[in-house]
């Protein structure tokens, strides 16, 4: 049975992180962590174009109560929940978490069901009617339970951002937790 490999230690907060008793992320991944922009063309170019997309799993369940509540959905609502690896220079350096919720997948965005390893931040970016809301941060931590073979010398705790979009009225969320194996030495380009 297949578990998540992070998951979030208490609630999300925005910046700065004055709330997370006294913990703050690395000085290098501030930067990463607060990109408005596309992470997924800064992880290329940061990867000088060595970037893959690894699926986890992905398929319609129940969202987590906090994403539920991220995303004003009714409890028994279901969605379909992407787990990836953003895999750059052969090395996994992000875990992204995607709820797409049922309501919006229908009419012209129905494409985003099948999405395969395509990246869905280049997807999401590409389009003229996205929005996106504000970047919350929080410290994730290593699920037990979850066997990935790819993570297994990745630290117990790693610092993630996550942001509500909206393409015209429909909601999506997508949470982003950069693993230790993610060393930037600068920020993102813009």
């Amino acid at each position: 049975m297949y578990h998540s490999p992070f998951e979030p230690i208490g609630d999300w907060h925005p910046h700065p992180l004055d709330t997370l008793h006294g913990q703050t992320p690395p000085e290098a991944l501030l930067p990463w962590l607060l990109h408005p922009g596309s992470l997924t063309a800064a992880l290329k170019h940061h990867s000088s174009g060595e970037f893959s997309v690894q699926i986890l799993n992905q398929g319609w369940q129940q969202p987590r109560l906090e994403e539920r509540r991220a995303l004003n959905l009714r409890d028994k609502s279901l969605a379909l929940v992407r787990e990836v690896l953003l895999c750059g220079r052969g090395q996994p350096w992000v875990y992204a978490r995607s709820i797409l919720p049922e309501r919006s997948l229908a009419g012209k965005h129905r494409h985003l069901r099948s999405l395969d390893n395509r990246p869905l931040g280049e997807l999401l970016f590409s389009r003229p009617d996205m929005r996106r809301g504000p970047i919350v941060l929080n410290q994730l931590a290593r699920n037990p339970q979850s066997s990935l073979e790819a993570l297994a010398d990745m630290a117990p705790r790693a610092w993630g951002r996550r942001s509500t979009f909206w393409l015209g009225d429909k909601p999506l969320l997508v949470a982003e937790t950069f693993l230790s194996s993610f060393n930037p030495h600068s920020p993102p380009s813009a």
